[in-house]
């Protein structure tokens, strides 16, 4: 089974340089075409945090740049001097060009643009890319950087776990649409579930489960299980808990839940936690615990604790999200931290944190205890 010891790694040591595979790039566009087939139709496309050489993103557009009928794609790479892991390979449109500078190349970031038929082939594709240094190295926070994100319309990219929350915000703040990848514990992050809370991000819809494989740069130290070298020496680790976060629609988090009623719960569910048990209140908090997404009761009105994976299956027409609780509540963080009470706790047990949703339209105004009097 693969671990997670080289993820936890990767964030202590910022070694966090993982590119995504191109199967799951297509995987998660394609979820998206379906719904909104003109969902890339004549908008800028900013790829940051991408090298072409490496970044799967950059070769994904570029090669459907016609197809998805982009107005122009925009790729940003960061300076190799400033990384943990150095690529030594040139880039793809490097090392034969003109511009190409020995000095240049370790300190300042790469800017790459598709936006017209540049060889006359008769179509826009990845051979029309043109290139040029950054004044700077890079950064996504630098000026030069941050203007480029004013232009885009779309921002797309695999950005390094251990900044996943400055890049959010740095997304969030200019107000784009976007598609990322990050790990699903960020939901819990307290700079990204008011925004979870209120829809204006969610998961995408390709990964619901399991782990995903990601290339790692030659360099990169591994020593746990789920890591593979292929032939020609690239390494590639595979990695649990991966999700897409965006804020484009798709069709998945429009799709109700089949629920069952409490009482069919306690009867058939699949899950022996819940037969025998039944739903346990928490000791801190007026709610009942839901320990698998799949045993929402539909009947019941009061306030309920479910774990984040529910997510993957949220339908906002269907729930509202009310608050989420691990020791203390992440919207009301200083008055229950004060308050010292232990919110996610059942029968003196920690539980792992919990989402507080609703059913939509559903009168809760018979609280917990009331309703387990029957």
């Amino acid at each position: 089974m693969p671990k997670n010891t080289d993820l936890r790694k990767a964030n202590g040591s910022k070694n966090d340089e993982f590119y995504t595979q191109y199967i799951d790039i297509q995987k998660e566009v394609n979820a998206y075409l379906e719904y909104n087939p003109d969902v890339f139709k004549n908008k800028v496309v900013l790829l940051p945090c991408d090298d072409p050489e490496w970044s799967n993103f950059s070769k994904f557009f570029a090669q459907n740049f016609e197809r998805y009928g982009l107005k122009k794609l925009i790729s940003t790479s960061y300076a190799n001097a400033n990384k943990k892991m150095v690529i030594q390979q040139l880039s793809l449109f490097e090392e034969s060009s003109p511009q190409y500078d020995s000095k240049k190349t370790k300190t300042h970031g790469k800017i790459f643009i598709l936006d017209k038929d540049k060889n006359k082939s008769g179509k826009i594709d990845i051979n029309d890319l043109e290139w040029d240094y950054l004044e700077g190295d890079g950064d996504f926070n630098s000026p030069e950087v941050k203007k480029l994100r004013d232009e885009a319309d779309i921002i797309v990219t695999n950005p390094p776990f251990s900044l996943f929350r400055n890049f959010l915000n740095w997304i969030m703040e200019a107000n784009k649409s976007f598609l990322i990848i990050g790990n699903v514990n960020a939901l819990t992050y307290k700079e990204v579930f008011p925004y979870i809370k209120d829809n204006k991000i969610w998961l995408g819809p390709s990964i619901t489960s399991g782990d995903r494989e990601f290339q790692v740069p030659k360099e990169y130290p591994i020593s746990a299980n789920g890591f593979r070298v292929d032939e020609d020496g690239n390494k590639y680790i595979r990695v649990k808990g991966v999700r897409w976060f965006t804020n484009l629609d798709h069709g998945r988090r429009h799709q109700p839940l089949q629920l069952m009623t409490m009482k069919d719960n306690l009867k058939f569910s699949k899950h022996k936690e819940i037969i025998e048990f039944g739903y346990q209140k928490f000791d801190n908090y007026e709610a009942i615990n839901i320990p698998y997404s799949d045993s929402v009761p539909s009947d019941y009105t009061g306030l309920m604790g479910v774990p984040i994976t529910f997510l993957d299956k949220y339908n906002p027409e269907q729930f509202e999200i009310i608050d989420g609780i691990g020791r203390y509540s992440i919207l009301n963080n200083e008055k229950t931290k004060a308050e010292g009470k232990y919110l996610s706790m059942i029968n003196g047990k920690a539980q792992y944190f919990r989402i507080i949703i609703k059913i939509k339209g559903a009168n809760n105004e018979n609280n917990i205890k009331d309703w387990f009097k029957s």
